[in-house]
């Protein structure tokens, strides 16, 4: 062992500090084989940031918190700190310093073993990457093992090290690799973490700190309480008196250097995930879309490989969300209901056109406290990207019946009676998309106001009368308004088939507002029906940029869409949101109440934006309908779609929509779908209770959720 150890001084490992070596070097470098090994440096773990529309940091995620930094931008007092204290001979010597090693060799020689160190630096930077490769713990165990054999391979990849990097990039990898204790990963996570600084702003007595640190992070782990903080602090002293000794600090700084308390200030900057973003719900959705999402299978093929890459890879992700709609919509749900109310609302607005993503609003807070009614369900997605079961969608899907006849050649003001009750005159009345039979006989569906008379596309949808849409969906064909809504992207959010039943058009299916505005989105786009997006680029580490453009299709008829829009203006002046009032420029909608007040919704769109908004209780709407019940402070002895979910969408849009220029809408075609919104008769104003509600139907889902039209 002692000849091992010996050999390893013989042969200098001066190689690249020396012009020439001796020929019985050689023969004992050959005999050892110590020549330079190239060791596999795999890229560092390094956090990956998440950015707004405008570019600003919303939320990071790592598993390894590490922000890799060039060396010029480290601190000229740090780069001494650290060489004065772990290899102040760093650059004269080769990648062993043979003068420390002589040292520890007697150490060692005495104590029958390794009991001191002696590495140089670059030595460090080997056994910090062979670390950082071991997957296991054995493989850990492995690369710390205190013995010579490790030593002489250590020093192998060492002389790989000084061959193929300069000496500052030497110690700007180590000083990137090395842990300082408290979670920090590197000098820049360091500084951020101890100081609140960035590692090129570091001063004398935070350099000497964190250099000190190194030695033993976990023993001196400032986060690890007040005795590990008083070894840091003495282990600190240890560095400026050190600095002092070899000359790279004068007395007088040395003085005022000790003369500082600690400093640690724990900041935290270093908290990842979205529960520390100023958007969880947001963060969220974009975390679950690349997980789960085809659209980013080149990070992997499986849930936990995308996990791994990124959380490790260094990546910035720049994303769709609005600060300012944001904000309009954050601020239009605190005035309508509490984060403490049972019942929750939330709100999806997203662009037509593009399908990006604006904004993504609960009223709940995000976290686990359920006293506080505090919530990591995310209700305004689908399960799919951590929502959960969704509320029943209501009127709002009688939108798709109208689509579907309009398409199938209906005008605008075609109509027919519309009776009290609607009862299915045969079994084979209504057919789902596999030929089966969904009518029933024997339940009728019923309006509030009783018989509402002669009524046409346009003012059965702004009364929104339940018992006009039940003939109509009869007419034009179960299957083909499930279709349409298909088309547009509708889906349930429990990731279920939808329910294609004879009140389908009632909006029986849990959706949740996402998959709502983007429909709604593809209305106001002239049916072009374009995916929800989140990210609109990522660039990785090396700063190589990946594009992520809008997935479109047409999904319905351009005039058909210009013509259901024509009819939705109409929800505002003369139908179920009258009482509530437009938004002072061009807007359609659809308000929509689930049976009994299980839920409340309301659907709208301009040219420029579309959003949906959902209110209902989680603990399950059978039990828990939207009746006597206090929200916001206020009491109702029933919730409409437009008494909240409504005026939340209007409070929203009047301020997301600020500075914007009105669009207009596309006229509609006269020739092909009859009179247009300025000609159609004005009919009195009628309160939101006119659209009716129907009995219950149990179609069988998860406990909890609630049915009903």
């Amino acid at each position: 062992m002692i000849a091992v150890a010996a050999g390893v001084l013989v042969a200098g490992i001066w190689l690249p500090a020396v012009g020439g070596i001796g020929l019985g070097v050689v023969a004992l470098t050959d005999e050892l084989d110590l020549k330079a090994k190239d060791l596999e440096e795999p890229p560092l773990a390094q956090k990956s940031t998440v950015l707004d529309a405008n570019g600003k940091q919303i939320a990071q995620f790592y598993d390894t918190y590490r922000v890799v930094v060039p060396l010029d931008k480290v601190s000229k007092i740090m780069q001494d700190a650290i060489i004065s204290i772990e290899d102040y001979r760093f650059y004269q010597h080769g990648p062993i310093d043979i003068e420390g090693t002589i040292r520890a060799l007697a150490k060692n020689l005495q104590a029958g073993g390794v009991s001191q160190g002696g590495s140089s630096i670059t030595q460090q930077y080997v056994k910090q990457v062979q670390l950082n490769k071991a997957e296991s713990k054995a493989e850990q165990d492995k690369a710390l093992e205190a013995n010579y054999a490790r030593k002489l391979n250590e020093l192998r990849y060492a002389m790989g090290m000084e061959q193929k990097y300069s000496k500052d990039e030497i110690l700007a990898k180590y000083l990137n690799i090395a842990y300082f204790g408290a979670g920090a990963n590197g000098i820049e996570a360091a500084a951020k973490q101890f100081f609140g600084v960035s590692a090129s702003d570091l001063d004398l007595a935070q350099a000497a700190t964190l250099a000190g640190a190194v030695q033993d992070p976990n023993a001196t782990s400032p986060s690890a309480g007040r005795k590990a903080r008083e070894r840091l602090l003495a282990r600190r002293d240890v560095v400026i008196g050190r600095m002092l000794e070899l000359k790279k600090i004068t007395p007088a700084l040395a003085a005022e250097a000790k003369a500082k308390p600690l400093g640690y200030k724990s900041t935290k900057v270093l908290r990842g995930g979205c529960g520390t973003s100023p958007y969880p719900f947001f963060c969220m959705y974009v975390r679950e879309d690349i997980l789960t999402n085809p659209a980013f299978k080149a990070f992997g093929k499986t849930r936990d490989a995308r996990e791994k890459y990124l959380d490790n890879a260094g990546l910035t992700i720049k994303t769709t969300i609005n600060p300012t709609m944001q904000e309009a919509a954050e601020k239009a749900i605190r005035a309508k209901v509490y984060p403490t109310d049972y019942p929750v609302a939330s709100q999806a607005l997203v662009e037509p056109g593009t399908g990006e993503i604006k904004a993504l609003a609960t009223s709940r807070k995000f976290g686990d406290n359920k006293r506080k009614k505090q919530t990591s369900v995310n209700f305004v997605a689908d399960r799919a990207h951590g929502g959960a079961t969704g509320f029943q969608a209501g009127s709002t899907f009688k939108v798709f019946t109208l689509l579907t006849a309009l398409d199938k050649g209906y005008k605008i003001n075609d109509g027919f009676n519309a009776p009290g009750g609607y009862r299915a005159p045969g079994y084979s009345s209504f057919k789902d998309c596999k030929g089966g039979t969904r009518g029933d006989p024997t339940h009728t569906v019923t309006n509030d106001e009783g018989d509402a008379g002669f009524l046409t596309l346009r003012t059965g949808t702004e009364q929104s009368v339940n018992t006009f849409f039940m003939t109509l969906e009869q007419r034009v064909g179960l299957c083909d308004v499930v279709t349409t809504a298909k088309a547009l992207g509708i889906k349930r959010s429990d990731g279920l088939p939808l329910q294609e039943v004879e009140s389908f058009t009632l909006g029986v299916n849990e959706m949740d507002p996402v998959t709502v505005a983007t429909a709604y989105a593809a209305i106001a786009a002239r049916g072009k029906y374009c995916a929800p997006m989140a990210v609109t680029s990522i660039t990785d580490r090396e700063g190589k940029t990946t594009t992520y453009e809008p997935k479109c299709r047409q999904a319905i008829d351009e005039g058909v869409a210009d013509a259901a829009t024509d009819i939705m203006s109409g929800v505002f002046t003369r139908g179920t949101m009258s009482h509530v009032g437009g938004i002072g420029r061009p807007a359609a909608g659809k308000t929509g109440t689930a049976d009994n007040s299980y839920t409340a919704w309301f659907g709208g769109f301009t040219p420029d934006l579309a959003g949906a908004v959902s209110l209902g209780d989680p603990r399950g709407p059978i039990d828990h309908p939207l009746r006597g019940v206090t929200i916001g402070g206020q009491g109702y002895s029933t919730v409409f779609g437009a008494d909240i979910s409504g005026r939340i969408w209007k409070a929203t849009m009047l301020d997301a929509l600020k500075g914007i220029k009105k669009t207009p809408f596309h006229p509609v075609d006269s020739s092909r779908f009859g009179g247009c919104n300025s000609c159609a008769p004005k009919k009195p104003e009628r309160d939101e209770r006119d659209e009716g509600d129907a009995e219950v139907v149990d179609l069988g889902d998860e406990p909890g959720q609630g049915d009903g039209f």
